[in-house]
């Protein structure tokens, strides 16, 4: 349940001379109907990212296109939750390489340089394609090659941040998409969805950010029964606007929670268990993890420091028909990150 306005209709992000954050962008929606016409005038303020990954049981597969306005990045990553294996490999270009539409999966994604081929196709009827080749660290070479479905019917959580009429970020998460593929890491081919089930998620981001933040996000996806859940919610980025990220799917269409969920962890402790609940009654989970991503980049003055932590989730959620399920072993993710841009 949400105080927050639902809005129906495309709508532009931003102001006609894109320097500001427009009245009528302030909501949520059920599928992502932004037009991020940011004003590129301020160098190093706009964030355009589109940053995917696909849970396919002890396999995480993700992959990143992104302009942060002062340099672009592009990254793939892997890891075999079983036995902690992890590889990839990720890219830095001058400003200006790296473009990303304004309306989000309307456009192919391609970089191919120093060693990374990566390819994040447009939308299309079937869903969206996720191509790379690259080379591991230690001289292997890397591909994969995954169709992520994008069901009709199926819903998602598109919000606008609002922390002042100039800092703002539109974020679509678009959890629980069906997924088939395959990693291939030297001579061993891991095959993503087929005999089990895979999910693909979706973070797009596009705004214009202040200059240190910190947030939290989660998610998830797996069958309940005769049931498909998909878990998305955030924290502290969204504190103090009026605005949230946070809410689930049941089968396919969206619960939006309004509240900020309440996160318990330990940041010195990462692979203890996470718990999010909402004080509301319609949403509580726990994390247990099985392996901590933990990546640190820059200083203090410009720099990332991250965990992110993958495992199982159990716990139950409550839409807003009152609908329950609950539920011990979706695949699911949770982080907080440190970002001074």
């Amino acid at each position: 349940m949400t105080h927050e306005p639902e809005l129906r209709e495309p709508v532009d992000l931003c102001t006609p001379d894109g320097a500001r954050l427009a009245p009528a962008a302030r909501g949520w929606s059920r599928r992502p109907v932004h037009r991020a016409n940011l004003d590129d005038a301020e160098i190093g303020r706009n964030k355009r990212w589109d940053y995917w990954a696909v849970l396919a049981g002890d396999v995480v597969v993700s992959c990143v296109y992104s302009d942060i306005d002062v340099i672009g990045l592009a990254d793939v990553w892997w890891a075999d939750l079983r036995t902690g294996r992890s590889g990839g490999t990720g890219i830095v270009t001058e400003p200006g390489v790296m473009r990303l539409p304004q309306l989000c999966g309307t456009a192919d994604l391609r970089v191919d340089r120093d060693g990374l081929d990566l390819e994040i196709g447009a939308d299309d009827t079937a869903g969206t394609r996720l191509r790379a080749t690259w080379t591991e660290p230690d001289g292997r070479a890397g591909r994969f090659d995954l169709a992520v479905s994008r069901p009709a019917d199926l819903e998602s959580i598109n919000v606008v941040i609002p922390w002042s009429d100039d800092t703002f970020n539109f974020t679509s998460k678009q959890q629980a998409l069906p997924t088939t593929g395959s990693l291939t890491v030297g001579d061993e081919t891991f095959v993503i969805g087929g005999d089990s089930d895979a999910w693909g998620v979706l973070d797009v981001g596009r705004g214009r950010w202040p200059a240190s933040i910190r947030w939290n996000w989660g998610g998830g996806a797996g069958r309940v029964g005769d049931h498909v859940v998909g878990l998305q919610f955030g924290a502290r980025w969204t504190e103090g606007t009026g605005f949230t990220e946070n809410g689930f799917l049941l089968d396919g269409l969206a619960t939006k929670i309004g509240r900020e969920l309440i996160w318990s962890y330990d940041w010195e402790d990462p692979m203890s268990p996470w718990t999010i609940e909402d004080p509301g009654g319609q949403l509580s989970v726990v994390l247990n993890p099985v392996f901590d991503k933990y990546t640190s980049t820059g200083d203090a003055t410009l720099g990332s420091e991250v965990h992110q932590v993958f495992g199982r989730y159990s716990g139950f959620v409550v839409d807003d028909a009152g609908r329950r399920v609950e539920f011990s072993e979706l695949q699911g993710f949770a982080e907080e990150a440190r970002q001074n841009w």
